[in-house]
């Protein structure tokens, strides 16, 4: 089958449109454009509370789908849109004096390193990774990653407008409960609309509380609404960057990465939990589809570095495959990548409209504030989620003393440095964090391994009538 060519079918009630197929070019454009409003909402707040440009994230969001579908040969049907894995690291290069360009620097040397992981999948095999990377492992890292960021949320954006944050915040919990379906799916999206509301709505009436007034539209009247996005202002870092404040994201746009070994290092923890999102969404898409998609595991992690790669290297966000997405498979049984071609097509149309990053560029503080309230904290419960799905023993010292010592590290120190291998090469709370779970839990495994207690020790969780049990009888 060409790339470009799909079998148009017809298919009668509850049957499945396969990947190599595709419905009449009108249906597969309504289905496109759903696959845009699914993946939207993500793929633009996650560039925002980086600091990024969102029409440059966007746009480069359809490019890195069209690699991504070339490079898996249309096996594997999925949308990269902007993922939330390196939100810690961003925040951590912008705390210690780091700007944009920092940031994308970082993330492309990372899609490079996620790229090669992809290839050493591919001819390692998945089991290779899961070796290196078992789910005790990479739940703790994506936790790490999620709850390092709660001073970002509670430190940066809440004390701009404490009380928008808080309506906003709770307005998501609602959102996300309430909803059913595809509306429950964006509640995130949906909570920063109705903030957005709100603070219009207090600017109207007077509402005090902060300093002027709360979306400032001057930046939307002057911008064009066709275009390319602009080039970020020169000596945006620290403080000054975007990140400290979402006034300055107009100042965003695209530009050339910086490279640091520093700032990179704060960013690469985020690859561990790339390669486990990566690969558990084509176990979904494997199950859903019916088919062994295990021969393309490794050409999904690569092409998703690739996707990264390029995107960061414009300036915009690093990709991931998207959950929402997936989801929207599932609902309407249609997988063919012929809508994830419209839709990205769709996508790259949409970072020439400059005026919609004006736009988004007003999102008061207060409403990051609550909305990341709520998101940083479902990221870390992400890593939560990897270990009950994968029956994890904590009452086995191996997983539970490394990731114990590991969390608690990476966490307390949040993005203050805590080892300097030299006076500008400082290790923080992720990376410091990170080495401590990864090296920490193999060198544990090894000990036990020799001392013949694979599955069992001493520490035993409290309350837990199956401690005793080895980690193989848990399961």
């Amino acid at each position: 089958m060409s790339m470009f060519k799909w079998d148009v079918v017809d298919p009668g009630p509850g049957e499945a449109v396969a990947p190599h197929q595709r419905l009449a070019w009108g249906k597969t454009v309504g289905l496109g454009a759903q696959h845009v409003v699914a993946m939207f909402g993500a793929t633009f707040v996650f560039p925002i509370v980086m600091g990024l440009n969102a029409n440059l994230a966007i746009m480069m969001s359809g490019i890195a789908t069209i690699c991504f579908l070339l490079i898996v040969k249309g096996k594997v049907p999925s949308y990269l849109g902007t993922s939330a894995a390196f939100v810690g690291g961003a925040s951590a290069i912008y705390a210690q004096g780091g700007g944009p360009a920092d940031v994308t620097g970082a993330i492309m040397v990372s899609g490079i390193v996620l790229a090669l992981v992809g290839v050493a999948i591919h001819f390692a095999g998945p089991g290779f990774v899961n070796n290196l990377l078992p789910p005790v492992v990479t739940g703790a890292v994506v936790m790490l990653i999620g709850f390092n960021l709660a001073r970002v949320a509670t430190g940066i954006y809440m004390p701009a407008d404490r009380w928008v944050a808080l309506i906003t915040m709770f307005a998501v919990i609602l959102m996300a409960v309430g909803l059913r379906g595809f509306f429950g799916r964006i509640a995130i999206f949906l909570g920063l609309i109705f903030g957005f509301v709100v603070s219009l709505v207090f600017d109207a009436i007077g509402v005090g509380g902060v300093e002027g007034k709360r979306v400032d539209w001057s930046g939307v009247k002057s911008a064009d609404w066709f275009g390319f996005p602009p080039h970020t202002v020169d000596g945006l870092v620290g403080n000054q960057s975007p990140f400290g404040g979402a006034n300055n994201l107009a100042e965003v746009g695209w530009h050339l990465p910086n490279l640091s070994i520093t700032f990179t290092l704060l960013a690469i923890p985020a690859v561990i939990a790339l390669v486990a999102e990566n690969m558990g969404h084509v176990k979904a898409v494997s199950g859903m589809t019916g088919t062994d998609l295990d021969p393309y595991m490794g050409r999904a992690v690569a092409a998703d570095g690739v996707g990264t790669t390029l995107a960061s290297f414009v300036g915009g966000s690093p990709t991931t495959t998207y959950a929402e997405n997936i989801g929207v498979m599932a609902a309407t049984r249609v997988y063919s990548t012929a809508a994830y071609f419209v839709a990205a097509v769709v996508a790259i149309l949409f970072g020439f409209v400059p005026k919609f990053g004006a736009l988004v560029a007003t999102t008061p503080s207060g409403v990051l504030g609550g909305i990341t309230l709520v998101l940083y904290g479902m990221i870390g419960l992400l890593g939560a989620k990897i270990w009950v799905e994968n029956k994890v023993n904590f009452a086995n010292p191996a997983n539970l003393v490394p990731v114990a010592a590991g969390l608690t590290m990476g966490i307390g120190l949040a993005d203050n440095a805590f080892f300097n291998i030299t006076s500008d090469f400082p290790l923080g709370g992720i990376a410091m964090g990170t080495l401590i779970i990864v090296l920490g839990y193999h060198l544990a495994k090894a000990v036990a391994g020799a001392a013949g207690l694979d599955d069992e020790g001493a520490i035993l969780a409290v309350g837990d009538e199956g401690a005793h049990k080895t980690e193989g009888e848990a399961k």
